[in-house]
């Protein structure tokens, strides 16, 4: 059995690997669920447990007995507790599978909320309620505070007057702003890099570029590492630190790709994939100023398809995000 989407919330991943089980009939009938051990066999807290589990019990899968925990039961039948160590094998789950997310909740909590906001700032302007999202995660409120600050730091999201988190909206002076400070601050910022660039990490790079140019349908993941290769890896060893934040805020534009993807299905665009195969072999064969000219010629090209895209957004539906966001416009 294949692991839930990372984008639903933990509990939701849990109830839906239990209850694909117990329906399917591969998990064994009888079997004593306590939140301890599915806690420890999914990798999480005992929260996100308690919630699929009281689920499963609402929809009558699993059911209480004179004893500790539920059974499943799904026919709702006398039976004997099956007491046993619970394992993947137990609940008919392939062991072999990823079940559950086992990132740090930290990081997962950003990833997740950060998708969330990426999907929504192209359609308005809309206000998170961290309590409603510490709710939808089964998390503590101070974890997802801790990834709103973060998700700061990149410029998806800002703090207002009384504790207001807000998000969006991103509109074309915001995108044509991002690009012509990258352009200002990149190019200098792969220069000062570029020396110190492992040889064998720029080879790598290269490769993930010729890959997704001769893939006819190159993947999501393949384009932001792509992106994250030359935006982020390559400029890495920069050591001012308020240039580097600045270079980070100003990327939330690579947002607008990442929705073009999920709601229309196309891949790495043609000439981004030049532009950025063109770089690493300039890097590669030591050309740095060249590399720095270029890049700032390819951020040049990037804002105007990233403004031709985010017109095409325009005129798309608004996608459905969790109940911790509301538009305000």
């Amino acid at each position: 059995m294949k692991a839930v989407s990372a984008s639903a919330s933990r509990y939701a991943m849990i109830h839906q690997l239990l209850r694909d089980a117990i329906v399917n009939g591969t998990a064994r009938h009888g079997l004593v669920l306590l939140e301890a051990p599915l806690a420890e066999l999914f990798g999480t807290s005992r929260v996100p447990v308690r919630k699929a589990l009281d689920l499963l019990h609402v929809e009558g899968l699993i059911c209480r007995f004179n004893g500790r925990g539920y059974l499943i039961n799904p026919e709702g039948v006398a039976m004997e507790p099956l007491r046993l160590p619970l394992s993947a094998a137990h609940l008919g789950l392939n062991d072999e599978d990823e079940l559950v997310d086992t990132r740090p909740l930290g990081e997962r909590i950003v990833e997740e909320i950060g998708a969330a906001l990426s999907t929504c700032i192209a359609f308005g302007h809309y206000r998170l309620d961290e309590q409603a999202a510490a709710d939808h995660y089964g998390v503590s409120r101070a974890v997802v505070r801790e990834a709103l600050m973060r998700l700061r730091d990149r410029g998806l999201v800002e703090k207002e007057p009384y504790s207001q988190w807000l998000a969006g909206p991103l509109t074309a002076r915001e995108v044509t702003e991002d690009y012509e400070l990258r352009a200002c601050l990149e190019p200098e910022a792969l220069r000062q890099s570029a020396p110190n660039l492992d040889r064998a990490l720029l080879e790598a790079m290269l490769q993930r570029v010729l890959d997704a140019q001769d893939s006819p349908q190159c993947s999501l993941e393949a384009i932001e590492q792509i992106e994250e290769d030359l935006h982020q890896r390559c400029l890495a060893g920069l050591q001012n630190r308020k240039i580097a934040a600045l270079i980070r805020q100003g990327q939330s534009p690579m947002i607008i790709s990442r929705i073009f993807y999920r709601l229309l299905g196309i891949g790495a665009d043609p000439a981004m994939l030049a532009e950025h195969r063109l770089i690493l072999e300039l890097l590669l064969h030591g050309a740095f100023d060249a590399a720095a000219l270029n890049l700032r010629e390819h951020l040049q090209r990037a804002r105007q398809r990233m403004l031709q895209r985010l017109k095409v957004l325009s005129v798309l539906p608004e996608q459905p995000l969790p109940a911790y966001l509301h538009k305000i416009s």
